[in-house]
């Protein structure tokens, strides 16, 4: 059966469906709440979930069975991948908006495969490389398509004016290169281990980051601040059973069983989601540069399929 040869692959494409939902819920939290806030919140709230669920499924409330070396590359992955990647991801959310942090984030991709080739041993065949170049063309195409400027009272400089912040941008890349190192080290580090288990370790890493970093930004009150709201920790709980517990835990699942800058490149087809979740839920028109982007995309992740 093609799930069995390729269910790397196939991880990869639920993970990047149910990022989506994530993105969707956090980059409104975000600007309300704060990067920061939200970013811990969403991660201390997919651990309770993640441990409850392996209490069921393993028998331990905790990872206390993993041995040394797990531990250790885990717990430096859980602390490039999210204390790092992800904060600066949601920073960029927030200044940049979704589209065009996830175009930056493409940048994961290439920067697994290397990461890969370089610590782990793994290469692309000519498939897969070919494959990874036509889905990030495709990306690119969808988010990187120009804005309809129907005010004539628009100058021409005007409309050449690069109109997104620098340090939202650099935000993001630091983003894309703590996601792609960071999900290189989870491999090294998971080996045969669960990935769910494994996602705990890794989530352990990240608050205790995060905690470091808002203890000295003194940002506890307004990390706080959100608990006593129902609503907001509803939307919060909803995102980190999509991202922290379950994307987050089959995309491991995903590099367990295919090539980390494969798995990559699929997680990073978000954008492409995007489009049907837009017309959707914000009754947004989609124009033709979004569909050739998304077909380009599509064909490009059906080569990994061969």
């Amino acid at each position: 059966m093609i799930f069995d040869t390729h269910r790397g692959e196939f991880y990869a494409l639920f993970a990047a469906l149910l990022w989506v939902f994530g993105a969707m819920l956090f980059e409104s939290l975000g600007k309300k709440n704060g990067a920061t806030t939200v970013n811990f919140l969403r991660l201390l709230l997919g651990f309770i979930f993640l441990s409850i669920f392996t209490f069921f499924s393993r028998g331990f409330l905790l990872p206390i069975d993993a041995d040394l070396h797990s531990w250790l590359w885990l717990l430096l992955s859980g602390i490039v991948g999210f204390a790092i990647g992800d904060l600066f991801l949601f920073k960029s959310l927030v200044m940049l908006g979704a589209r065009i942090s996830m175009l930056i984030m493409t940048l994961a991709p290439p920067t697994a495969a290397i990461f890969g080739w370089l610590i782990l041993g793994e290469t692309l065949s000519l498939y897969q490389f070919i494959g990874m170049v036509v889905t990030l063309f495709g990306i690119a195409i969808v988010i990187l398509q120009r804005e309809d400027k129907t005010s004539e009272n628009i100058s021409k400089t005007e409309k050449r004016k690069f109109k997104y912040p620098l340090i939202g941008i650099l935000m993001a890349v630091i983003g894309a290169f703590g996601q792609g190192f960071g999900l290189v080290l989870s491999k090294l580090g998971m080996k045969d281990y669960s990935p769910f288990a494994a996602t705990q370790i890794r989530i352990i890493a990240g608050l205790f980051g995060l905690g470091i970093i808002i203890s000295f930004s003194k940002q506890w009150k307004a990390v706080l601040k959100p608990v006593r709201n129902i609503k907001t920790m509803s939307l919060l709980s909803l995102g980190a059973i999509f991202g922290s517990f379950l994307g987050i835990s089959f995309s491991l699942l995903a590099i367990k069983y295919t090539n980390t800058g494969v798995a990559s490149t699929i997680m990073a087809i978000q954008p492409i989601l995007l489009i049907p979740a837009s017309m959707i839920i914000f009754k947004e028109k989609v124009n033709f540069s979004e569909v050739i982007g998304a077909l380009v995309a599509v064909s490009g992740i059906a080569l990994f399929f061969m």
